[in-house]
């Protein structure tokens, strides 16, 4: 049995984690989903939470901790109000809290924790996968640090601030504006309505503790070229020494690949000879190992995993720019993913969860999702990469105010927001933030910047540098905003009926992709978040209207396909709060239409060639 699995274990079965878990209770009162009543407080999202950098030594820091909401004045609470279970936001059901924090306050997290006996000696890392939104921690007393930012995961070394033996205490404090302060938030409001909902605050991911040697891989940039039939690997690794290695090996399952060994700043460079493609018919992931060697002994040792795979652009035979997937055309077709829960808001109830959504959306014949205005935990792009599912990952927005047109005769024109010095840096951090943290990823094939205006600013720019800082992925500038003559992708968004503007005019220079249509609603009565008031672009009263008015639409794909549209995106997923446009429940316990007539119904999209 693998150590952390032991680690695991030790603490599900201590008896003060046991004498927590029986104090939590989820706040009733809401809708929610099958995996709630299953949740552990003992071993809530126990999944190792770094796919790509994977070692044995680590403690999951996840479940109960104790909290408590003061005033944003506040440096150090007095007392705490009670427990919260992490990482569950506090204004979820999950989090056994269920209240709003608001400008005006902050809240306060504490733990204590004692390191088993291997990891003495060793340096020891203190990893967060998000917290929502500045963070502010505190060991033993002593801060470790702070983080600005609600979507990017962070990392303290600790090793300095730990006591020689016992309890050690851990504080974190936190302050979120929501939508009072200029930083990316996405959908989260204080006056929750619309296609806005409940803010999230404070921790939503999972807090765990790793021991690493002093020298120690802190990150890998791997790169796939299918054309050269190579894998370029970069490492980032700290407290180097002269003369260090780094050895980079790569497996197919237990066929040993290719191998070399180069000195630590230096790329190596692996032959992958006859590469098997990923794509969503053929999911193929190659197995890699990461290994710091000093003198010829090993110094770190860490596993990950890559895929050899290609997305970018070129005309038609009627020189009309195409998206094409490894070199083939390929219409790209999925839904728009919010990514909420109706007990875990931002968090999935389980890793399960957190699966099912993409499985569910794999089973209805999509090949893709658009994420939108929110960044998931590493695990979900983890399951999109094994189950074969392509991301358009959106920018979460922020700083909103200026305006977009969007209506017949009207391709996307309006106003550029003016942000302050703050506003933008805090936006271009968090965005580098971002694709730093999910670069590795292979599912992931398109950044999305800007969505409908949101906080749309200096949008040449950004776009420029999106495309300049990763040029193996495709960027589509703003969906459905106010459009420039950059990137590669014009992204238009027409509801709820199908539609493109003319590629004969617009497709020349970039991809013509329909960013959101549909968002047919249907209310089903005792899976709503609320009893009455629900909202849909268009309704329907039963599934037998609702399908008739879905398959009219893909009827019409096949014309627009030939024409010039390369991918389209359907709104969406799942209802959310009061939006009742999913194709499941916001409970996730009824999906609205038949799953193997929509993959029938989706498969024919595929085959499908350019005029």
């Amino acid at each position: 049995m693998k150590f952390y699995t032991v680690l695991l274990l030790c603490l599900a079965i201590s008896t003060t984690t046991l004498a927590q878990s029986s104090a939590w209770k989820m706040v009733e009162g809401r809708i929610a989903t099958p995996w709630a009543e299953n949740v552990n407080p003992a071993q809530v999202h126990a999944e190792y939470p770094r796919p790509h950098l994977v070692r044995d030594t680590w403690m999951n820091l996840n479940g109960l901790w104790d909290y408590s909401i003061r005033s944003a004045s506040t440096s150090k609470p007095d007392s705490y109000d009670g427990q919260i279970l992490v990482p569950f936001a506090v204004e979820s059901a999950l989090s056994g809290v269920g209240k709003t924090v608001g400008i005006d306050n902050v809240v306060f997290y504490k733990r204590t924790f004692t390191l088993p006996p291997s990891f003495r000696g060793k340096t020891i890392l203190l990893h967060f996968g998000a917290v929502d939104w500045l963070a502010e921690v505190w060991v033993n007393g002593t801060k470790a640090g702070e983080h600005i930012g609600g979507y990017d995961p962070f990392t303290f070394d600790i090793s300095g601030v730990l006591k020689s033996s016992g309890p050690q205490e851990v504080i974190v404090r936190v302050w979120d504006p929501s939508d009072e302060g200029p930083q990316p938030r996405g959908k989260q409001v204080n006056r929750p309505r619309s296609i806005w909902y409940t803010p999230v605050t404070g921790i939503w991911q999972t807090v765990w503790l790793e021991a690493v040697p002093k020298t120690y891989i802190a990150n890998t940039r791997q790169t796939p070229d299918i054309d050269k039939s190579i894998l370029t690997v970069q490492t980032t690794i700290q407290n180097l020494q002269p003369g260090d290695h780094v050895r980079v090996t790569a497996f197919d399952g237990s066929r040993k690949l290719a191998e070399q060994e180069v000195q630590a700043t230096e790329q190596a460079v692996l032959s992958i000879i006859n590469p098997v493609f990923w794509s969503p018919d053929n999911p193929h992931l190659y197995d890699l190992q990461i290994t710091v060697v000093r003198k010829g002994k090993v110094i770190d040792h860490a596993k990950s995993y890559f895929a050899m795979r290609k997305i970018s652009m070129a005309p038609d035979k009627n020189g009309v720019q195409r998206m094409l997937l490894n070199n083939q055309f390929l219409f790209q077709y999925g839904p728009l993913d919010q990514g909420w829960w109706p007990d875990g808001l931002y968090t999935a109830p389980s890793d399960e969860a957190l699966k099912f959504d993409i499985a569910k959306t794999k089973d209805m014949g999509f090949n893709m999702i658009r994420k939108h205005v929110k960044v998931e935990p590493a695990r979900w792009y983890y399951h999109c990469d094994k189950l074969g599912m392509l991301v358009w990952q959106d920018m979460p927005s922020g700083d909103m105010g200026n305006r977009w047109e969007s209506r017949p005769g009207i391709i996307g024109i309006g106003t550029e927001r003016e942000r302050t010095p703050e506003s933008e840096q805090i936006f271009r951090t968090e965005w580098k933030a971002i694709m730093d943290a999910n670069f590795n990823f292979p599912s992931i094939v398109v950044w999305v910047p800007f969505n409908e205006a949101w906080g749309q600013f200096k949008t040449e720019e950004i776009t420029n540098w999106t495309m300049q800082y990763d040029p193996t992925r495709l960027v589509n500038s703003a969906s459905g905003g106010n459009f420039h003559d950059v990137g590669h992708i014009m992204d238009f968004h027409n509801y709820p009926d199908p539609g493109i503007p003319d590629p004969k005019l617009f497709g020349k220079k970039q991809i013509i992709v329909l960013g959101e249509y549909g968002g047919l609603g249907l209310p089903l009565e005792g899976h709503t978040w609320q009893g009455k008031d629900n909202w849909g672009y268009q309704s329907f009263s039963n599934r037998e209207e609702l399908w008739n008015k879905y398959e009219s639409f893909i009827n019409r794909f096949e014309n627009l396909i030939r024409l010039g549209m390369s991918a389209a995106v359907y709104t969406q997923t799942t209802d959310v709060e009061i939006e009742t446009n999913g194709l499941m429940t916001y409970d996730r316990k009824v999906i609205k239409m038949p799953e193997e007539k929509l993959q029938q119904l989706h498969r024919s999209l595929y085959t499908i060639s350019p005029e």
